[in-house]
């Protein structure tokens, strides 16, 4: 972990390059020193379907869930959340430039208990 999941709207799929706000984000979570390279996930869903405000047709969401494994403290949770978001803000930010975009970030733990996992990416980065 972490696992940064981003959802957005379809209706950016032209107007963003979504493949590079996933790079800059992985980025952004590694600048924190939290977690080792061969750790970092980070996918986008475009979401079809949606509803937002009143339906202008330029109305746009990016959502970033970050789930990253418990054990980090409240200060490092905030420091990743606040570097995320800002490196996604500064991405995006061209579409800021008009009343359209809405931009949220959710950050959460998972219990040890609750994850299982297997990562053949590590050994790539370890040094033994």
């Amino acid at each position: 972990m972490p696992h940064i999941i981003i959802e957005y709207s379809a209706n950016l799929e032209t107007r963003a390059d979504i493949n590079m706000l996933c790079k800059h984000v992985r980025d952004a979570a590694l600048a924190t020193g939290l977690f080792e390279t061969g750790a970092i996930r980070v996918r986008a869903h475009k979401c079809d379907h949606y509803a937002i405000a009143d339906d202008h047709p330029y109305d746009a969401f990016v959502h970033l869930d970050i789930r990253i494994g418990k054990g980090r403290t409240e200060e490092d949770r905030r420091m990743l959340g606040q570097a995320v978001f800002d490196r996604a803000a500064e991405e995006l930010a061209p579409l800021f430039e008009a009343p359209h975009l809405a931009l949220s970030l959710y950050l959460t733990e998972i219990p040890p208990e609750s994850s299982w996992k297997k990562n053949g990416i590590h050994q790539r980065f370890r040094k033994n």
